[in-house]
């Protein structure tokens, strides 16, 4: 039987894997209990991801089947295996979803950026630090050295943004409720690239952030 395979974005250190999305579809697998081999990838290699007729990580290949961005992965692990823990939930929770989707995406994802673009640099491979300086850099509208001589102002911007997924996880331990799903691990995968990669601590060990990532782990036992 042909092993599913997870095309999954790596820094210099093989075993630094930091990518958001791709955090989104590991969590996705185990909630599924699908199990899975991970193929290091980097930014430069996108002639090895051709197959999925685009350029960019998560690609999931399982048997036959080729599926590319984390959402569409996620669609397709809840079609193909309804026998499992559903990662939506019923229609209400789904729909709830997308708006942890959205605010992740266009809230959350830009300002841990800018706290930890400069560190991720620093751990990337040599090779694909000039594809990075020149994307991140032509998106941010300023130099990479720049965003770091900032951090400070973007520390506390970031602390500022967490607050309301620290409140909602003062009173439960989950985004989902009780148990973890697909809102669970969209967050989660933006925090553990933060976390991940930023050259100083992001969270104390007893925030309730902290506790629930955690948490998401040991439900999945990663």
């Amino acid at each position: 039987m042909m092993k599913r395979k997870l095309y999954d974005l790596a820094a210099a250190d093989i075993s630094l894997r930091f990518s958001p999305y791709c955090w989104r579809t590991k969590l996705a697998l185990a909630h599924k209990n699908l199990a899975y081999d991970t193929v290091p990838w980097r930014f430069i290699e996108k002639p090895e991801i051709q197959f999925s007729g685009q350029d960019k990580v998560p690609v999931l290949v399982d048997g036959k089947t080729v599926i590319h961005d984390s959402q569409a992965i996620a669609e397709y692990l809840e079609t193909t295996y309804p026998n499992e823990a559903s990662l939506f939930g019923d229609p209400a929770a789904k729909a709830m979803m997308v708006f942890v989707k959205n605010w992740t995406e266009l809230t959350l994802h830009p300002t841990i950026a800018k706290v930890v673009l400069p560190d991720i640099f620093a751990l990337l491979d040599p090779k694909d630090q000039p594809y990075f300086r020149k994307t991140r850099e032509a998106f941010q509208g300023m130099t990479i050295e720049a965003i770091a001589a900032r951090r400070p102002e973007y520390l506390a911007i970031l602390q500022a943004t967490l607050a309301p997924l620290r409140a909602t996880l003062k009173g439960q331990p989950f985004l989902a409720g009780d148990i973890p799903n697909y809102a669970d691990h969209i967050a989660y995968g933006a925090l553990r690239w933060a976390t991940m990669t930023s050259s100083t601590p992001l969270l104390a060990p007893d925030d309730p952030i902290t506790v629930w990532m955690q948490a998401i782990l040991d439900t999945y036992g990663l």
